[in-house]
């Protein structure tokens, strides 16, 4: 199996967690490498839906080490929280299953309280994030100012950092917004508790890729989000805070970017947004409405309900440029069986084959194929999909230049329709 990075091509939720999940039993080690608990990813397996949003994909693959890369931010008491609902399943992860960088950025109590204060007093301009402190961490990440995982190890240095930093966030927190100081004495002893759970995961995530790699095992990256939530390719501001493409899966883990093979693009077979920010190929009223309830498009980490839309080959055109993506997994197909006809963007109003500068005045130009009546989440081969479909996968192909190789018909491991050789090494 070569080195694969998966990536989102459109706003996230795209379903990169089932792909991660089927294509881990072919290596060694599933790698996140950026984002952080804002990320959730959904697997079914026997029946059963696990949501994750820190713990990488692979994690209920015996054999399969998960990592979580640098580029990470990481909220020590929800890693916690997920490691203890595993194993309350009966799934526990040991710290062989499991390897925290020791170079990870940890998101603070502070972070989360400014994160949702900003959002709050922005009303009705908010971005839509979700609240959990990934912004403002990133933001001290770049100025100098961040805690890393190898400071919750060292109690004495974690103290006089937090003795450090916490002066100044708390007169952010006062003086700006109004709310409540925080005692860094408590946030001392509750991270150096934590510190001291985590310390058998924790390690050198860099020196265990690059031994995979010599043993010849399969890495596959992780990304979370999607290519228009990133802070430099997305549909800014209205974007999270992370670079979200497939380059940055070399920074986020320490490898280099000889060490890819292939990149897989996961598009949904519509398209969906979360929060705030240009939609321009949006379905409003029932046919949305329909889309968001036969999808279950409510959001694996927030719950919000998420905007609903046609496919967009304009945006996954883009998305497969600046990612370099190799092939295409095309997930939720089933969700538009039922439909008399299902239109696609195939570009925008007076852009020809250039991706415009912003979406927010862009007009869709749509082009409409029939659609099919069948229920196809049955079908476990190409052959038994109904022609329409068929015509469906091979019109996106067409237009985003990629060949798909993966097709979901359902949220189930088995539900998974696979042509291609990178799925069944």
């Amino acid at each position: 199996m070569p080195n694969v990075v998966v990536v989102g091509t459109q706003w996230g939720d795209e379903g990169k967690g089932k792909v991660v999940d089927v294509l881990s039993r072919h290596v060694g080690a599933v790698v996140r490498f950026q984002g952080g608990n804002n990320a959730g990813h959904t697997l079914v397996v026997g029946g059963e839906q696990v949501i994750l949003h820190l713990l990488p994909s692979g994690v209920l693959r015996s054999g399969c080490v998960n990592v979580i890369g640098n580029g990470v931010v990481v909220d020590p008491r929800v890693l916690l929280d997920e490691i203890d609902a595993l194993e309350r399943r009966g799934q526990p992860v040991g710290p062989g299953q499991l390897v925290l960088s020791v170079g990870a950025h940890v998101i603070m109590p502070y972070h989360l309280v400014l994160d949702r204060l900003r959002e709050e007093a922005k009303g009705h301009r908010r971005i839509g994030t979700t609240c959990r402190g990934i912004g403002p961490t990133y933001e001290d990440k770049v100025a100098r100012r961040g805690i890393v995982v190898a400071d919750l190890l060292d109690p004495a240095r974690l103290a006089e950092r937090v003795e450090e930093i916490l002066p100044e966030k708390n007169r952010m927190i006062t003086e700006w917004f109004g709310g409540d100081a925080l005692d860094a004495g408590q946030i001392v002893a509750d991270y150096t508790a934590m510190g001291q759970r985590l310390a058998g995961y924790a390690g050198d995530t860099v020196g265990l890729l690059h031994r995979l790699q010599r043993e010849g095992r399969g890495i596959l990256f992780e990304g979370a989000q999607g290519t228009f939530l990133d802070v430099d390719h997305g549909t800014y501001p209205f974007v999270t805070s992370s670079n979200t493409v497939a380059g940055a899966a070399c920074a986020g883990t320490g490898v280099g970017p000889t060490a890819i093979q292939e990149v897989v693009g996961i598009a949904k077979a519509y398209t969906t947004r979360v929060g705030s920010g240009p939609f321009p190929t949006e379905a409003h009223g029932d046919m949305g409405e329909r889309l968001r309830v036969s999808g279950g498009e409510f959001g694996a980490t927030t719950g919000r309900p998420r905007r609903c839309g046609w496919f967009d080959a304009a945006l996954v055109r883009q998305a497969v440029r600046i990612n370099g993506i190799t092939r295409l997994a095309l997930t939720k197909l089933d969700v538009l069986s039922g439909l008399d006809a299902i239109p696609v963007c195939v570009g925008y109003d007076g852009q020809g084959d250039a991706f415009p500068a912003t979406l927010d005045e862009a007009r869709p130009v749509f082009e409409e194929l029939p659609g099919w009546k069948a229920d196809i989440r049955g079908c476990r081969s190409l052959d038994e999909l109904p022609a329409e479909c068929l015509r469906y996968v091979a019109r996106l192909e067409e237009l985003v230049g990629v060949p798909v190789e993966l097709v979901s018909v359902g949220p189930g491991r088995e539900e998974t329709i696979v042509r291609g050789d990178l799925f069944t090494r």
